[in-house]
């Protein structure tokens, strides 16, 4: 697929052809919050509940996820509510890959701010575009590029029906798809069971959440709304 140049697209513009055939496979195959008085900077909402609760077991979709252990995880990539630096209307989705979290902008000066692991993928495309669809539980279809260097994927291939859903499947729980002019960028934000990738730059995938977050994201946010993906935010 090739892009036609576009006024909103970032200085980083998307890498055409490859970059499109690996965003297609987007694979991979107790801390206590601080007590809020008031609204604070940097913290959590206290309609979130606690990290406990926000990353507990949980059932979904027939699904169990399993808990994340968040004594792992580096604090500052759990879900919590900052200072918004976008300057993004509110409902506005903010990628910035060059430091590994994506903001949703709430209105009055606040964002939700999620950690995110990338691969390959999700450097290679950034501009705007908006959430044209999303899917709970969605099925993943390797592209053929990638059936060709893993030929062990090919028993999920679009003509065997793709991978179910579940909870091995590199898609997660949930995925947002990405278009730009009408047409799909191939670039998802997606879940992954992989806490130990979030914050961190891995060898695949797109744009992963936990799937505690895309879940969370996945209710906020409506068909249609914006997005932007940059590569750091002072050069928005």
């Amino acid at each position: 697929m090739t892009f036609a140049s576009s006024p909103n697209l970032s200085r980083r513009a998307f890498i055409a052809g490859g970059a499109a055939l690996a965003v297609s496979g987007c694979t991979t195959v107790g801390t206590t919050p601080p007590e809020i008085a008031q609204r604070p900077q940097f913290g959590v909402d206290p309609s979130f509940g606690s990290y406990a609760t926000m990353y507990a077991a949980r059932e979904d979709g027939g699904f169990a996820l399993p808990a994340i252990p968040i004594e792992k995880m580096d604090r500052q990539f759990l879900r919590q509510v900052v200072a918004d630096p976008t300057g993004e209307p509110a409902g506005t989705i903010v990628v910035d890959t060059s430091a590994h979290f994506l903001y949703l902008v709430r209105g009055g000066g606040e964002a939700i701010r999620y950690g995110v692991g990338l691969g390959r993928a999700g450097f290679e495309w950034s501009g705007r575009a908006v959430i044209q669809w999303k899917k709970a539980w969605p099925k993943w279809t390797p592209p053929d590029e990638m059936i060709g260097r893993q030929p062990e994927l090919a028993k999920w291939s679009a003509a065997n029906g793709g991978m179910p859903p579940g909870l091995d499947n590199p898609l997660g729980a949930r995925a947002l798809y990405i278009f730009q002019n009408g047409e799909d960028t191939l670039y998802r934000l997606h879940g992954s069971p992989e806490w130990w990738s979030i914050g961190k730059s891995v060898s695949s995938g797109c744009v992963r959440l936990l799937n505690q977050d895309i879940i969370d994201l996945f209710d906020r946010v409506p068909n249609k709304s914006p997005i932007l993906v940059t590569s750091g935010l002072a050069s928005v």
